[in-house]
């Protein structure tokens, strides 16, 4: 699928032009009147939900805009849509300076395929092409380069090394605008590899260079930056989609904070934030998240929140990456109307729904930490795992001197919890509490196992990862069952339909929400297969369904918590 062909909106001021009927619209050769006409619609009515899931080509004034660009809507027969930006730029079309189509969140499509496409472009956003090249990305997905081109660009309309210069546009607008770094730092940045690549990209992109670029941005003092010294600090704006549960994904995060690594607070005047190092490709950093509230101040459903990010980096050359990690950590390129809309027509979920809307599925910024977490944490509850974990990061990880709050330290990579953590030969010795990981000694040897597979690439864990074989990988490990295997992948792979069969805290949820009716005495397993039926009718939301399962099992009341052992849930 690479482009649908329709009018978008010109860069011109004007009255929007009158929506057309179905037979003005011109067949769309690839996806058909429907999916054109329903597009078209879209752009006429400028609406801001599908900023960042296609882009509108207008033949007529040669730019490409968002959906919900303010200029009066071309006609359909200059119209061409496309997936991403990339094809828009191969195809000829500069960017519009008036809706800055490059400024709107990601598509949730890429999390939403499973197919090689989705697969590359999860990647491409990680900065694999930038470090290690086409021929790297290949290699990942399990295919020739040439091949994947030719996928790319059938499906896409672009190629991966076309895919990788939009991003470096974006990331380089974001800096222009967003930060006082110097035009070469931001080049640096962005990936370019010289200053000329640059300066034609932005030209080619935005019709503009760098600088007239920064000087058209909003007035007024942009962040601080500072490239040089022991680490670059800057601080970029996140556009989400609203609405947008930031006390949901933060108080996620935060209740699983591992000491050292992870801080969480909330200011005074209601802004949540939440901080942690990272490894990135060219050495270690740490963020900090802040989200705060509309000028209201109002915490309830509907609530808007506008989200920055501080970055404190080794290296320039990994702000985009970390910003997409950051991103895929919060899930800010869902879809959250299309996702609410969908739950809310079970009469069961639409109360859960309207009491939080904008539910995210929290991600991760290192999947074989996270595979690590989550071994660890199997069948103990969230503050033990917490206690473990920190116990493991203060023995094992390296010191990081962080100027943000509440950071001290590295959380450990596989190869240092394979080397520093020992497996206890027996119970006697699993009960030392000098040991760096305090779990029985078939726990202890099913977290060493995976981080010594993890190490020597045996285990292959990454946002480009298939999902059936990741899954099929994990369970093949001693210690680690279905579920573990396919809360993995949710968070890895940011799918947005998984479901974790057993759980018991989503069968609690689900009772409590009046989503499922059991006969007293219902056996668990045949209860487990009525909740699964049940759910089927959530798809492809099932992800967003169990974060609303799972909040309504944690509010029940003390005395009607399902009996042990401790769900799955819990042990996250």
């Amino acid at each position: 699928m690479a482009a649908i062909t329709v009018s978008a909106p010109e860069p011109t001021a004007g009255a929007p032009a009158p929506e057309p009927t179905p037979g003005d619209l011109a067949p769309d050769p690839v996806l058909g009147d429907l999916v054109f006409a329903e597009r078209y619609r879209a752009i006429a009515a400028r609406d801001a939900r599908f900023d960042g899931q296609f882009f509108t080509a207008v033949s007529s004034t040669g730019v490409y805009c968002r959906p919900s660009c303010p200029a009066r809507t071309p006609k359909p027969q200059n119209v061409t849509f496309y997936l991403t930006s990339a094809a828009a730029h191969e195809a000829g079309y500069r960017a519009c300076k008036r809706c800055l189509p490059e400024a709107a969140p990601g598509t949730p499509e890429w999390n939403l395929r499973r197919d090689v496409a989705g697969r590359a472009m999860r990647l491409v956003a990680d900065g694999v092409v930038d470090r290690e090249g086409v021929d790297g990305l290949a290699a990942r997905l399990g295919y020739s380069a040439r091949h994947v081109h030719r996928l790319l660009v059938a499906e896409l309309g672009a190629g991966p090394l076309a895919l990788a210069r939009a991003q470096r546009a974006q990331t380089a607008r974001a800096l222009l605008v967003g930060t006082d770094l110097r035009l070469a730092d931001v080049a640096f940045a962005a990936g370019f590899g010289s200053i000329r690549q640059f300066n034609d990209t932005v030209a080619a992109v935005f019709a503009a260079t760098p600088g007239e670029l920064r000087a058209r941005a909003r007035r007024g003092e942009r962040p601080a930056a500072t490239p040089a010294g022991a680490a670059v600090r800057l601080e970029l704006a996140l556009p989400v989609r609203q609405p947008f549960d930031a006390p949901g994904v933060l108080g996620f995060l935060a209740a699983r904070a591992v000491a050292g690594v992870e801080a969480a607070a909330t200011d005074d005047d209601g802004t949540l934030r939440y901080a942690r190092t990272l490894a990135l490709p060219h050495g270690p950093g740490a963020f900090e998240v802040a989200a705060t509230p509309d000028a209201t101040g109002a915490h309830g459903p509907g609530a808007r929140w506008a989200l920055r990010l501080r970055l404190e980096l080794t290296s320039l050359a990994d702000v985009a990456t970390a910003v997409a990690r950051v991103r895929r950590l919060l899930d800010l390129d869902a879809d959250p109307v299309a996702v609410d809309t969908a739950l809310a027509a079970d009469p069961a979920l639409a109360p859960l729904v309207a009491a939080t809307p904008g539910v995210r599925v929290p991600g991760t910024v290192d999947p074989e930490e996270l595979v690590l977490r989550a071994i660890v944490g199997q069948q103990i509850s969230v503050a033990a795992a917490r206690t473990h974990l920190g116990r493991l990061a203060a023995a094992v990880g390296r010191p990081y001197a962080s100027s943000l709050p509440g950071l001290d330290r590295l959380f450990p990579t596989p190869a240092e919890v394979a080397a520093g953590v020992p497996v206890p030969p027996d119970a006697a010795s699993a009960a030392d509490p000098s040991r760096p990981l305090r779990l029985p000694a078939r726990g202890v040897a099913a977290v060493v196992g995976a981080a010594r597979a993890l190490a020597d690439g045996e285990l292959a864990v990454d946002v480009g990862t298939d999902a059936g074989a990741l899954r099929d990988a994990l369970v093949a490990r001693p210690g680690v069952g279905p579920w573990t295997a396919a809360y993995v992948a949710m968070r890895v792979l940011g799918d947005p339909d998984a479901w974790l069969a057993g759980d018991v805290a989503l069968l609690s949820g689900a009772v409590a929400a009046g989503a499922l009716d059991l006969p007293a005495g219902t056996p668990k397993a045949r209860a487990h297969r009525a909740l699964a039926e049940r759910a089927a009718a959530w798809a492809p939301w099932r992800s967003y369904a169990a974060l609303h399962l799972w909040r309504v099992a944690a509010q029940r009341p003390a005395g009607r918590a399902p009996a042990r052992p401790r769900t799955p849930e819990e042990t996250r």
